[in-house]
């Protein structure tokens, strides 16, 4: 995704160009939605009314459930996990060089109709042209909705029943129940071999995360994000990933974070502020890569960077238990093999 921060730009728009952990949005509530009353959380039936109450605490309602889906691409990918196939995504889900971005999971790209690819492009015209029958989209702030553009909302959410599922003020096991809860509502075996086997991957990569902690006590963890001007340092509590990661063990360094409440923004000159034995780097296509930053000698003399302890970090999780097994099995790994640096 290419970089959007511009002098006009949003908060949330800054933080979906790389700035960090948060990705919340200090945003007016996203207007009315067509899915309002009441409803359960999932729904057995294959045919007949279909409900399903998301994370606003609107219930999506339909005659029968919902086939033509476009989602948010990260939530499509975890939707494809659980067997579940949309028909458009909007967000970050092809490289400049035609790739599938790294929030796009295991999707197949050229079999989905892209309605935008970057922060604020969204083609509504494209998306009527689908009949879509739900809209489904992640939430990191309460009533707003990620990557549905403000200035064109009212008329996507007029077109169809929308979802928000949170993708903060939460931790991974419970967005993964949520993301598993709306799967199986719209037909999905969650009980399937592939499924269960993930889900027992995901409890023993835990379990090994947590064992990994408890061994290297003093070892301290890094959430950083990079663009061309700032290096932003995330709060591990505003985001699901760390926020469980925290819950685990994992000890985070805690910036002084700003007003919005996820993260410090530092000039490069200050990148030193926080002493780290390990740097989680966002791995999304609109943050500077690690190997982006070898002509910014401050980077190369943190210890962390010194000590080749600098990991990937998934700041946008695809919610199932296939996508974050890994995840947990990856920092478990990086704990265990790291040395005291900062």
């Amino acid at each position: 995704m290419p970089n959007v921060r511009t002098t006009s730009l949003s908060r949330r728009g800054l933080l979906a160009a790389g700035g960090a952990v948060g990705l919340g949005a200090v945003l007016a509530a996203c207007g009315d939605s067509d899915s309002k009353g009441s409803g359960s959380g999932s729904s057995s039936e294959k045919s007949g009314p279909w409900t399903f109450k998301d994370d606003r605490g609107l219930t999506a309602k339909a005659k029968s459930t919902p086939k033509n889906i476009v989602a948010f691409t990260g939530v499509a990918a975890a939707l494809h996990d659980y067997g579940i196939e949309v028909k458009g995504v909007f967000g970050p889900t092809k490289t400049k060089d035609g790739k599938p971005d790294v929030q796009a999971g295991d999707l197949d790209i050229s079999k989905v109709e892209i309605l935008g690819n970057v922060w604020g492009e969204f083609n509504v015209e494209k998306y009527a042209s689908l009949g879509p029958e739900l809209l489904v989209t992640a939430m990191w702030e309460k009533d707003a909705l990620w990557y549905v553009p403000d200035e064109s909302k009212d008329k996507i959410l007029k077109l169809a029943p929308s979802v928000a599922l949170w993708a903060a003020q939460t931790t991974i096991p419970k967005a993964i129940q949520r993301h598993e809860d709306l799967a199986a509502s719209l037909g999905a075996d969650v009980k399937a071999a592939k499924v269960t086997a993930a889900k027992a991957r995901f409890e023993k990569a835990a379990a090994r995360l947590r064992a990994a902690a408890k061994s290297k006590p003093n070892i301290k963890v890094m959430i950083g994000s990079a663009s061309q001007d700032l290096f932003y340092v995330s709060l591990a509590k505003r985001s699901a990933d760390t926020l469980y990661f925290q819950e685990l063990g994992v000890k985070f360094v805690e910036p002084k974070v700003n007003s919005a409440g996820f993260f410090e923004e530092l000039s490069w000159e200050n990148v030193d502020k926080y002493d780290a034995d390990i740097i989680m780097m966002d791995n999304r296509s609109s943050a500077l890569q690690p190997g982006a930053l070898t002509s910014k000698p401050t980077w190369a003399q943190l210890p962390a960077v010194k000590a080749g302890q600098v990991i990937p970090r998934t700041t946008e999780p695809i919610y199932s238990y296939d996508k974050c097994a890994p995840i947990l099995e990856d920092l478990a790994k990086a704990i265990e093999d790291a040395k005291k640096a900062g």
